[in-house]
């Protein structure tokens, strides 16, 4: 059982119940990419990043391989952190544009980014084991988040799927037939226990390479979800 978010982060780090997920995020590690050649590597599960009374909380997929899994911190140091960061920035959500290092001084403003598996998967592709098997450290963090939570915003398809049923074990009703993922997507859900709010969920593409090279996701579009959400979660 962890009692803050601080002891859920800390405790976090030291997950080893996947061999898969463990095997990978050591290996890349170890073997780096060449522009990095010179850095440590974290190598280890990615805690959340954000204050511990969060109104907002951002929900992605995974830390990337040489994001992440590198640096130690959520979106930070790759191409999705690029466009994330700047466009919550934009909205407010952030004291500045740019997320590139664990010490390069990014505060979130009542927010809190994290994911629903916290190690680098090969080819950003978790499992359904793996994906069920780190559920417990959202759910923990849930429960923790819950007397402030107002407002999620999910980056992708697969991260909403994810998310539903550890919001259902954290005490939220979810609507029959569950909600579908798609980019704009806003859902209020009911609590389900007395001691739970209200709670927002919107969601996004993913600001992945793939989505906002193509086009398919534009800075923009992602501004105005992220803008809603923080309005909507009662952030200034």
């Amino acid at each position: 059982m962890c009692h803050t978010i601080a002891q859920l982060d800390a405790e976090l780090t030291a997950c080893r119940a996947c061999p898969r997920l463990v095997a990978w995020r050591e290996q890349v590690a170890h073997e780096k990419r060449a522009a990095f050649s010179d850095e440590n590597y974290w190598g280890k599960p990615v805690p959340a990043f954000g204050p511990a009374d969060a109104r907002l909380l951002i929900v992605g997929l995974a830390p990337a391989a040489h994001g992440g899994n590198r640096t130690g911190r959520m979106f930070t140091g790759d191409r999705s952190a690029d466009v994330l960061i700047a466009r919550m920035h934009a909205a407010g959500l952030a004291n500045q544009p740019t997320s590139v290092s664990a010490d390069d001084g990014l505060r979130l403003l009542g927010t809190r980014m994290t994911a629903p598996v916290h190690c680098a998967p090969p080819d950003n592709k978790p499992t359904p084991t793996e994906r069920d098997t780190c559920r417990h450290w959202l759910t923990t963090e849930l429960d923790l988040l819950a007397p402030t939570l107002r407002a999620i915003v999910v980056l992708g398809g697969w991260g909403w799927q994810a998310l539903l049923p550890a919001l259902a074990e954290s005490g939220w009703e979810i609507p029959k037939p569950r909600p579908k993922f798609t980019h704009g997507a806003h859902v209020e859900l009911s609590p389900a226990r007395p001691d739970r709010r209200p709670l927002h969920l919107f969601g996004t593409y993913h600001p992945s390479q793939q989505n906002t090279f193509t086009g398919r996701l534009t800075p923009a579009m992602l501004e105005q979800v992220l803008t809603t959400a923080a309005r909507t979660a009662g952030l200034p």
